[in-house]
């Protein structure tokens, strides 16, 4: 089989100083960063739906690229053109891993029967490409806010008929991504949420969104499924507000409905900041309650309202992350690169000049985290300023040994406290440029 990407070639480290375009800067896979390779630290993904799929379509234009591969759309033909193209260019990248939703993969029929024919045909196909190489699955999950049956939702919708159409996809994209060999299977919100209260029953729609993921729970585990599975947490769009708005709302509801055992989150950085929070915010929540599961790498234009989903360019935002995730242990999951060029970078070029900045940014924010981490004076001071909990009055509340009436008490003896100690914001954010930028 011919070449796709002929012109491209294997893409090189070749360090900072490099001017090559087609070259990594900052990515070196076998650099050993705080014990272990980059890989490890770096557990990279293509976005089967951004990178084979997108054409640049926007609501105001037609396509800009072509990503027909050399075969007609909508066929099966196709669908096999693009696991070929995406092989190609997983391994010129040296990418191990890659996502899909069901409807990726083929073009959904008018019969649910044909499409997961469709979808057992692609799958024996991309399991043939995967011999000989070490690329595997990341997640799968199931496209439920495409058709228009979901206008309403999937599992939230008014119709019974509607949830068991996106139960068949869900078992499907189940036995998918365990026959593809998935670390993890996410559900995200799509559509389940809503436009207005008025003609909604909140409690109804999110208890049957939680059955809905008992269900697949139940499923996954009696056909080997022993990965995690993922909420992806996301505050609007397409509905005005969808339930599972960000980490801490998304915590709740697994908690409530008895799902925290199974499920972990995939934070993606673009859907953070339209909640409102920065992208290490939610990674922090997530963290802290145990339910950092993995990654959706991108990020968004603070002057758009929507989910933009641009390529990572901004390494302190990734430095942030970095460290983020270095604390929490690292990932069960991997960093999916959900992103897409821009509408004028049509050409496959633009697709490994894309990845390149990518995992350049995060590459380099590891880097500088690891610098944070090994520099020491930020983790410092931040033991430091609960220092009045290791002794005394402190050290009784942390332990549980006292009461409000013994600490009304002491706050009567003390009568008037002296103010907490400086936050040190401005001192902090200059460590950080200094190791940035050193």
């Amino acid at each position: 089989m011919s070449e796709i990407f002929a012109n491209i070639p294997t893409i090189p480290y070749e360090g900072p100083k490099s001017t090559n375009p087609l070259a990594f800067k900052f990515y070196d896979a076998d650099r050993i960063v705080l014990g272990k390779p980059m890989r490890e630290h770096l557990p990279v993904a293509m976005a089967w739906w951004h990178n084979l799929c997108a054409c640049g379509t926007d609501i105001f234009g037609r396509e800009t690229a072509d990503k027909s591969f050399g075969a007609e759309k909508g066929t099966m033909e196709h669908a096999k053109a693009k696991v070929d193209a995406g092989f190609e260019f997983m391994q010129k990248l040296g990418l191990r891993y890659f996502c899909f939703h069901d409807v990726d993969l083929v073009p959904e029929a008018d019969d649910i029967k044909e499409t997961n024919r469709r979808l057992d045909e692609i799958s024996d196909y991309i399991l043939e490409k995967m011999k000989g190489t070490d690329i595997r699955c990341l997640w799968g999950t199931a496209n439920l806010t495409g058709n228009p049956r979901y206008m309403n939702g999937a599992a939230s919708s008014n119709s019974a008929d509607v949830f068991c159409f996106a139960a068949a996809q869900v078992k499907k994209a189940l036995d998918l991504t365990v026959k593809l060999g998935g670390r993890g299977y996410v559900f995200w919100g799509g559509r389940e949420g809503y436009e207005t209260l008025l003609n909604t029953d909140v409690k109804f729609e999110q208890e049957n969104i939680a059955a809905l993921m008992h269900m697949a729970v139940d499923y996954g585990r009696s056909i080997g499924f022993t990965g995690d599975f993922y909420i992806e947490p996301k505050p609007k769009e397409p509905m005005k507000h969808q339930y599972d708005f960000d980490a801490a709302t998304a915590i709740g509801f697994l908690r409530q409905y008895g799902l925290d055992k199974d499920f972990k989150l995939n934070i993606e950085a673009n859907h953070a900041t339209l909640a409102g929070h920065t992208f290490q915010h939610d990674l922090r929540i997530a963290a802290i309650n145990g339910m950092l599961g993995s990654i959706d790498a991108n990020q968004g234009d603070l002057f758009l309202g929507w989910d933009t989903d641009e390529f990572s360019y901004d390494v302190y935002e990734t430095t942030m992350c970095m460290l983020e995730v270095i604390k929490a242990g690292g990932l069960t999951g991997g960093f999916n690169f959900d992103a897409k060029t821009r509408r004028p970078s049509y050409t496959p070029e633009d697709m490994f000049h894309a990845y390149i900045l990518g995992m350049d940014a995060f590459a380099l924010g590891l880097l500088k985290a690891a610098a944070i981490i090994e520099d020491g004076r930020i983790d410092r001071f931040v033991a430091e300023r609960y220092a009045s909990y290791k002794t005394g009055v402190g050290a009784r509340i942390r332990s549980g040994e006292t009461t409000l009436e013994e600490l009304a008490a002491y706050a009567d003896k003390l009568g008037k406290p002296d103010l907490p100690g400086s936050g040190r914001q401005e001192y902090l954010e200059s460590i950080v440029n200094c190791l940035l930028f050193s």
